[in-house]
């Protein structure tokens, strides 16, 4: 497990991971959270940056630039478009949105790259739970150039049922021809607990709940 043993603990200690009582946005009761809101130091967000790269570059993906969607995407595609060039040597475009359309100075709803027609676009989320931020992302980057988004990077993938019986990044890359690729999943999760600790046995039973096939 190395690397994703690494990026739980990292989690763990930014408080990005937290095991307890909560509700997700879908209104699910599930024994374990994860809140990117949480990385809030130089420290945290570099090495957020790093272990999104490191996938990236990994997944072998090729793509002309990377978007974050505001507001929490927006630190994402930042540190991550820094740790390609600085680990890795490659220089990636960003970009991420106004929540509000700037109506004067350079105006628009986009900031940083703008994108032209023909880009391959990849954006990069926290996590996805219903897939709303990723399609409404679609919508606007489509109504800016004729470009391809071609894939998805998350931190952790839920690996819970969306609104069928696929998990919501299965139904993104089912529907919208996306390729999907998380850090770790909730099984890496479980797995990072010993298997006597009771938060190990919760979250295995949230899955057999709502887990996607």
């Amino acid at each position: 497990m190395g690397n994703k043993l690494e990026f739980i603990k990292f989690m763990s200690g930014a408080g990005a991971l937290a095991f307890g009582d909560f509700i997700t946005k879908s209104g699910r009761k599930t024994p374990y959270f994860v809140n990117t809101g949480n990385y809030k130091t130089g420290k945290h967000i570099s090495t957020l940056g790093d272990y999104y790269a490191d996938r990236i570059v990994e997944s072998g993906e090729k793509f002309d630039a990377l978007y974050g969607p505001a507001y929490k995407g927006i630190t994402l595609a930042a540190s991550a478009a820094s740790s390609l060039y600085r680990n890795h040597g490659m220089d990636i475009p960003f970009l991420f949105n106004r929540k509000e359309v700037k109506d004067h100075g350079e105006g628009g709803s986009i900031i940083g790259y703008s994108p032209k027609d023909g880009d391959r676009i990849a954006i990069i989320e926290d996590v996805v739970t219903a897939g709303t931020v990723v399609r409404e992302s679609l919508e606007l980057l489509m109504s800016i150039a004729n470009l391809k988004v071609t894939a998805l990077f998350v931190s952790v993938d839920r690996m819970e049922r969306g609104t069928g019986e696929l998990s919501a990044l299965g139904q993104l890359k089912a529907e919208c021809g996306i390729n999907v690729y998380s850090i770790i999943n909730t099984l890496d999760i479980i797995n990072a607990l010993p298997s006597s600790d009771a938060r190990a046995a919760k979250i295995t039973e949230y899955l057999s709940k709502y887990g996607a096939s």
